[in-house]
């Protein structure tokens, strides 16, 4: 498994990482970079701390009138303190923090915490809170809760996830979000609460959700294939610019009925690394789309465990 790392940019800005200094100059700009607030559970005795006095620190520190973009962090022993702590702190904060437009919530790499482990809890709070937000994005679905919700600005919405709860999928294609021009879902599997079938993108493959959407990204899925299959004739491909059906199961089957559908050439972006296409089929699927102008990333093509075909593949991100 890949697993998850650090994001290195959020909010198109670069992120930093919140640092103590007695050299104020020496920080970039508040609205420059995208913050990341975060402490180590298990470090050297003073570095131990909790999340709410490191962010007290950060807002007492940075210009945060000025901030555009914050990223939470480790907050603690996140298999067993969830997201409600440092969501509630920001959301309490959202008078000094008039300039926000992105909040990712739960940036752990592997080594922190398997991005099964995290415990989320209900991310929306943050659109009630903020309503000029552009993007929200998540890591970890265990816990996450995501009911429907009414916002009219949030432009990029991203939750990964080594299996998304089937409840969590239904509240976002339930929401009312008519800016939206980025979904990014990654559906995970079965064993890790990832329930959600094909027949639950209905609202949105039919295309008629999210008006504005150019950029859909359903990843990390182990039914890849089928959700191939189902986009081959899905109305809401014809209005993307860029399809990302990255780091899941995806194999000769499912490249096949995408060629065999619908036209592609209409698209900037075809996305599927991390995949199980044969070198045939991936010669196949250049050949048809390229010489169109279509950029198509079919690095890291990898082998089915033991040799055992479909059941023997698997998503880039689980634990």
């Amino acid at each position: 498994m890949y697993g998850a790392q650090h994001l290195h940019e959020f909010g198109g800005l670069p992120a930093v990482d919140f640092q103590h200094t007695d050299d104020p100059a020496a920080r970039p700009a508040a609205g420059a970079v995208a913050w990341r607030v975060s402490v180590d559970p298990y470090g050297d005795e003073g570095r131990d701390r909790p999340w709410a006095e490191e962010f007290a620190d950060f807002l007492d520190a940075v210009d945060v009138a000025e901030v555009r973009a914050l990223i939470i962090g480790q907050w603690g022993e996140a298999y067993e303190e969830d997201s409600s702590v440092p969501v509630n702190l920001v959301i309490d904060a959202a008078d000094r923090l008039t300039s926000l437009e992105a909040v990712f919530v739960g940036d752990l790499e592997s080594e922190q915490a398997e991005i099964t482990w995290i415990q989320q809890s209900d991310v929306t709070a943050l659109l009630a809170a903020f309503p000029a937000l552009t993007e929200l994005g998540a890591r970890g679905g265990t816990g996450l809760v995501f009911p429907p919700v009414k916002h009219e600005r949030l432009r990029a919405l991203t939750v990964q996830a080594g299996g998304l709860p089937v409840q969590v999928v239904r509240g976002v294609l339930d929401s009312e979000l008519p800016a939206l021009e980025r979904l990014d879902l990654w559906l995970g599997v079965s064993a890790y609460e990832g329930d959600t079938e094909v027949a639950d993108l209905a609202p949105l493959l039919s295309g008629t959700r999210f008006p504005r959407l150019h950029h859909l990204g359903l990843r990390n899925s182990e039914v890849a294939n089928e959700i191939a299959a189902a986009l081959a004739s899905a109305p809401v491909v014809a209005r993307l610019r860029t399809l990302d059906l990255s780091n899941g199961t995806l194999g000769d089957e499912g490249a096949a009925a995408l060629l065999e559908g619908q036209p592609l050439t209409h698209l900037e972006l075809l996305d599927l690394h991390h995949h199980f296409l044969t070198q045939a089929m991936e010669q196949r699927v250049r050949s048809a789309l390229e010489p169109d102008g279509v950029c198509v990333d079919l690095s890291q093509r990898n082998e089915p465990w033991g040799g055992r075909g479909v059941e023997g593949r698997y998503t880039a991100v689980s634990e």
